[in-house]
């Protein structure tokens, strides 16, 4: 099997393009999906460098990737919900690391996958899931947003920050997003409100009053101006630093929900939820799209696709 693979922990270099990779085994709930296009995220790196060993089982050769679009090759003798040929898309988060999704054939736990919604090509849905679930269930589950809600989205131009953006206006808040000035006409285009420049000083004094909910994505000194941004600090959430639980709000690390999946999906397919492609690599530069993700501030996702 064709895929990108490492032996050790290191920066790009380590990552290589093999051949000879053995098929992964699919188990009772495992749908065996062959892969279109993978996103890739800061936590891909973070991996590769690594700085998840605590956190998981890591078993080499690692192939990268949590983020998957593609056709349903086959299907362990439990699954029912899916059938070979079927178009899907998941977010491909085992409890161990090892069989990622810049590879051909993908191993994916039923609770990962959903079908692919008919609006996104395999590039767009295979950006979508770890961002765009994260955005959900933060907004959603953490911070409760509903129709009228003022909600202030940090970094609102990047991956995760984007969807935030685009879920909260459609579940009908007025949402104000923050972002460098080159960008403030792609987030209005995207049903932002209002637009702040983050660069023009702490965000508690641009604002006109403090909102009812804020999603910080950056952490840092915005992390620490945050209480001050919203009436409640039990309405704060962050998905980059934990330390926001010692603030009284909510520390956010997204989950595989089948049905969080199936809700994007039909926001996609709805017409109010897009996915810009910053930039879609050949699987043989996936060190070049590693590389971009770190340099930070891409507008949109970046992807890895496979055919």
């Amino acid at each position: 099997m064709r895929g990108i693979a490492y032996d050790r922990f290191g920066d790009e270099s380590v990552l290589q393009v093999r051949d000879d990779l053995p098929e992964p085994p699919v188990g009772p709930d495992v749908v065996l999906v062959r892969a279109h296009a993978a996103g890739v995220n800061p936590v891909d790196l973070k991996i590769r460098e690594g700085q998840r060993a605590g956190a998981f089982p890591h078993h080499f050769p690692i192939i990268p990737g949590w983020d998957l679009a593609g056709t349903v090759e086959r299907v362990g003798p439990a699954v029912r919900e899916f059938a070979p040929g079927d178009e899907v898309f998941g977010y491909v988060r085992r409890d161990h690391v090892q069989w990622g999704t810049t590879a051909e054939l993908v191993p994916v736990p039923l609770r990962c996958l959903a079908h692919k919604p008919a609006s996104l090509s395999f590039a767009e849905a295979g950006a979508l899931p770890l961002a765009g679930l994260t955005a959900y269930q933060a907004l959603t589950e953490v911070l409760d947003v509903s129709e009228g809600d003022r909600v202030l989205v940090h970094r609102a131009a990047g991956g995760v920050g984007f969807n935030a953006l685009q879920i909260a206006v459609a579940l009908g808040a007025h949402v104000i997003g923050t972002a460098s000035p080159r960008n403030h006409g792609f987030l209005r285009d995207a049903g932002a409100a209002e637009v702040l420049d983050y660069t023009a000083g702490p965000l508690s004094e641009q604002l006109s009053e403090p909102v009812d909910a804020v999603l910080d994505l950056v952490g840092g000194d915005t992390l620490a101006d945050a209480p001050k941004q919203v009436r409640d600090v039990a309405r704060l959430a962050s998905v980059v630093d934990p330390g926001v639980n010692d603030m009284g709000g909510r520390y956010v690390f997204v989950r595989p929900d089948t049905h969080d999946l199936e809700e994007l999906g039909r926001m996609a397919d709805a017409g109010q939820l897009r996915v810009p492609i910053a930039k879609a690599f050949p699987l043989e530069q996936i060190a070049e799209a590693h590389r971009l993700v770190a340099g930070g501030h891409v507008r949109g996702k970046v992807v890895v696709t496979l055919r």
